[in-house]
């Protein structure tokens, strides 16, 4: 009787062309290593190539590195590709600093994208506790988020954050959200400057300013030049991707296609 509902509500929704709505009613499976029901792909060809397809669904993942090392063009391309492919979209946004505009022009679908702003700031100062309790709130609404299990691509960005804040998250919090995700069709991607936490089968992206010949490092944090028409016609991006289970690094080259305004 339960299968039976289940197949008329999947049919009315197909006909209403709101199927995509269930992350179970993603594209047939292919049983490729490109498989959407297994991976989720950033929208970038040479990293794809690398991860197997994209991020693994039903585990916890990260994109790393430092102020305008391209977390948020990344980040961005992500959840461009996820939309594209008629998902749903979550972004728990720590300190609140989404650029709505810069999001739609890099091709993100706003009407599928829930957007949770937070509260946290990079520099509390007195306001140390005021500070904690937003990062668990912030917590709290991943876990909500990902409870609902209808996205396709959930990420919490935790960039800016002050490291202490984040240190002093009990480590079970993210043994909890591993548990979560495990098993369902979300990919869960964790934004931050350091290492978080991911899942065994998860992985880590880390990412730096290449070195153009011109002395320009990540450790000034200077967006990558291209000297073309453009001065800020794009970022070349060093991209490590660590792998937990096969403990591969492997590192690449990506070329970003984005703007200054929202190189982080």
């Amino acid at each position: 009787m339960a299968l039976l509902a289940r197949a008329d509500l999947e049919s009315l929704l197909r006909a209403k062309r709101l199927d995509r709505t269930l992350t179970s009613a993603l594209p047939p499976s292919s049983n490729g290593p490109h498989d959407d029901l297994a991976v989720a792909a950033t929208g970038l060809s040479p990293l794809d190539a690398r991860l197997d397809g994209g991020f693994p669904r039903g585990q916890l993942s990260e994109v790393i590195g430092p102020r305008s090392s391209g977390r948020t063009s990344l980040l961005f391309r992500a959840l461009a590709a996820a939309t594209a492919r008629g998902e749903l979209v979550a972004l728990v946004d720590a300190l609140d600093r989404l650029d709505v505009a810069s999001a739609q022009a890099a091709g993100v679908d706003l009407d599928r994208l829930l957007w949770i702003r937070g509260h946290v700031v990079p520099n509390p100062g007195m306001c140390r506790d005021m500070n904690q309790r937003a990062l668990e709130q912030a917590v709290k609404a991943l876990t909500l988020v990902l409870q609902a299990g209808n996205f396709g691509l959930v990420a919490f960005d935790v960039a800016g954050a002050p490291a202490d804040a984040i240190r002093r998250l009990p480590f079970t919090t993210w043994l909890r959200l591993q548990r979560m995700v495990e098993g369902s069709q979300t990919a869960c991607v964790l934004v931050g400057a350091e290492r978080l936490a991911r899942s065994s089968a998860g992985l880590t992206i880390q990412l730096g300013i290449r070195d153009l010949g011109f002395g320009i490092r990540e450790s000034r944090g200077i967006c990558g030049i291209r000297f073309n028409d453009r001065m800020f016609d794009g970022i070349d991006i060093e991209a490590r991707v660590i792998r937990s289970r096969a403990r591969v690094h492997e590192e690449i080259a990506v070329a970003f296609a984005t703007s200054a305004s929202h190189c982080a």
